[in-house]
């Protein structure tokens, strides 16, 4: 149960100078009158912060989880969701007060954000860079998709992994959806980006950034330039974020 009528959420990362959330969730409640709800960012610079936290905010009833916790937050927690556990990463936590104890449980719905927010269809492969927990979504997205992805990485450890160099000299098939699931292009570092043979892109090819901080990355920038098409994480974020206060204020499992 959350402190009186106070329902508190929140956004857990570090460093999070990069995140909109707390805007976005701020102005839900805001334009859908819930006076009695509040999110605020908390940036942890470790993991053995978690559980003072959820003591110390007793008005906590959900959180979201950002770079570099969405795998290490798992072994912090009582449960998984069934998707959470099939992904191997946590973006949203429930929080359950009951009898003086604390339960927490994982759910993934980064997943989803990224399958609702843009036409994946007549995408015959897909590159995935990066190989974080952010990618871990995308990839169970498409495998639900039926587009066969491989993953781009700096050291690839994995047969399905190459690396940029790799990735460079390839032969290029169109279409292709290129995601880029790396913290590369965003705010503050807003000068880097994914080194991919953008010479090679065309109309028919589909850049897709999980940065939505700045709006147009220079990784869009590029793939733009050289005539694909482009999108950042916003709509994603959005719908991801929708289902996470779902999953805080209707989710009884």
């Amino acid at each position: 149960m959350s402190k009186g009528n106070i329902s508190g959420y929140g956004l857990i990362g570090f460093p999070l100078s990069h995140s909109w959330s707390a805007k976005y969730f701020l102005e839900k409640f805001e334009r859908e009158k819930l006076t009695d709800s509040f999110y605020q960012l908390f940036p942890l610079p470790t993991l053995s912060a978690f559980s003072s936290l959820l003591d110390d905010h007793p008005e906590l009833s959900g959180l979201n989880v950002t770079i570099p916790y969405k795998e290490k937050i798992i072994s912090y927690l009582d449960e998984l969701d069934q998707k959470a556990r099939e992904i191997g990463t946590v973006n949203t936590i429930k929080i359950t007060r009951l009898y003086g104890k604390i339960l927490t449980k994982g759910f993934n719905t980064d997943e989803e954000g990224f399958i609702l927010s843009a036409d994946f269809s007549g995408y015959s492969q897909a590159f995935i860079l990066g190989t974080g927990g952010a990618s871990r979504a995308v990839a169970y997205a498409l495998r639900k998709a039926g587009i066969p992805y491989t993953f781009v990485s700096r050291n690839p450890r994995n047969k399905d992994a190459i690396s940029y160099t790799d990735f460079q000299s390839i032969p290029f098939n169109s279409p292709a959806l290129i995601i880029n699931t790396t913290p590369l292009g965003m705010y503050p570092d807003i000068n880097s980006y994914p080194q991919i043979p953008y010479n090679k892109l065309t109309p028919d090819d589909f850049l897709y950034d999980l940065v939505y901080n700045p709006e147009q990355t220079l990784f869009l920038k590029k793939g733009f330039e050289s005539g694909a098409r482009t999108q950042n994480g916003l709509k994603m974020l959005k719908i991801q974020a929708e289902k996470s206060y779902e999953i805080w204020t209707i989710e009884n499992e």
